[in-house]
């Protein structure tokens, strides 16, 4: 049951991300990336959700589960290209990590609601897909808007806050608002939530 077995599934997700050969610099050590993407994750899910279920905690963790694997230039480099590729490893992150639950042995319906979170099924009704999107959005803010900030125009970085901020409960919000941020960040999330 994940309860008792979820720590043994999050040590085989974090294996699986291991393997990862991109590589983040973090404290001056090369770590796989998606190994760092998932620790981040956790480590929001602590500040958004410090009592969260097993279940949750392994979504979570597997949430990017060998994204790596199917890169995105794999599929057209258009906003329906995007949207495919999306879907596409939505389910296929679910499938992989629900072998591990299965291997773990959660029960089935754990292991179901632990793909459905990952898939981020039934957002803005299921409490757990919110703070699991909320998570994914803090992440994004903390660990990737830098990066996003250099490679688009002003309009289409707005946009893209405008459309994270709107995935985002009121406590991410609250969290997101706290990340230290560049100077340049912070004005361009001000434009966002000002228009």
């Amino acid at each position: 049951m994940a309860a008792e077995n979820y720590e043994a599934a999050i040590s085989l997700i974090d294996e699986a991300h291991s393997q990862d050969p991109n590589i983040a610099i973090v404290d001056g050590k090369d770590v796989p990336y998606e190994l760092h993407y998932a620790q981040k994750m956790t480590h929001y899910l602590s500040l958004r959700s410090p009592d969260a279920s097993p279940i949750l905690k392994v979504a979570i963790r597997a949430q990017h589960f060998r994204r790596w694997e199917i890169p995105r230039d794999s599929y057209p480099m258009t906003k329906a290209g995007y949207l495919n590729w999306r879907t596409f490893l939505k389910k296929r992150q679910a499938d992989l990590a629900s072998a591990i639950c299965v291997d773990c042995n959660f029960a089935t319906e754990e292991t179901e609601e632990m793909a459905k979170l990952i898939r981020k099924e039934d957002l803005k009704k299921n409490e757990e897909t919110q703070i699991l999107e909320d998570v994914a959005c803090l992440v994004f803010l903390d660990d990737q808007f830098e990066a996003f900030e250099k490679e688009h125009d002003e309009k289409k970085i707005i946009d893209i806050l405008r459309k994270t901020w709107g995935k985002m409960s009121e406590r991410g919000h609250e969290l997101a608002l706290a990340i230290p941020m560049s100077e340049t960040s912070k004005e361009l999330i001000g434009k966002a939530l000002a228009g």
